[in-house]
């Protein structure tokens, strides 16, 4: 994939750390949501209606959670940091459509893209993106 640094140049990564994690989960909400619908557009992976479907069974925090928890074992000390500091944080919000475990677990995982994506790091994305598209796209790659 190739990434595009539109407007500010990426912060630090000391900076993105200080960053509140709801803040990273914010942005990282984003990145996933961008990303998911940007791959299935270039695969040609069926209609708006079928796209729209295959994105909201990726980007929902059931689906979410059982990513990154498949996935944690591979996570640096540090990306494992900011995973753990989203997880934690205290929203305030009561999920819609999933349960309070499930959301809290999704937002440590958008914290961690968006922290990756804030901090410059994107092969390291586009790492954790190609897992969780071979995941989810098993069948059309």
């Amino acid at each position: 994939m190739k990434y595009f640094n539109i407007g500010e140049k990426p912060i630090t990564e000391k900076d993105a750390r200080m960053l509140s994690p709801l803040k990273l989960a914010y942005h990282g909400d984003a990145v996933l949501d961008f990303y998911v619908r940007d791959y299935m557009v270039k695969h040609d992976l069926g209609t708006v209606n079928k796209l729209h479907k295959k994105a909201t069974s990726i980007v929902n925090a059931t689906a979410q959670a059982r990513f990154i928890i498949e996935i944690e074992p591979h996570l640096s000390e540090d990306e494992a940091h900011i995973f753990k500091r989203g997880r934690n944080a205290k929203s305030g919000i009561q999920p819609k459509n999933s349960n309070m475990v499930d959301y809290r677990i999704a937002t440590g995982f958008e914290s961690l893209l968006g922290y990756l994506y804030l901090s410059g790091q994107y092969s390291r994305l586009d790492e954790i993106l190609k897992m969780l598209f071979l995941r989810f796209f098993e069948e059309e790659i």
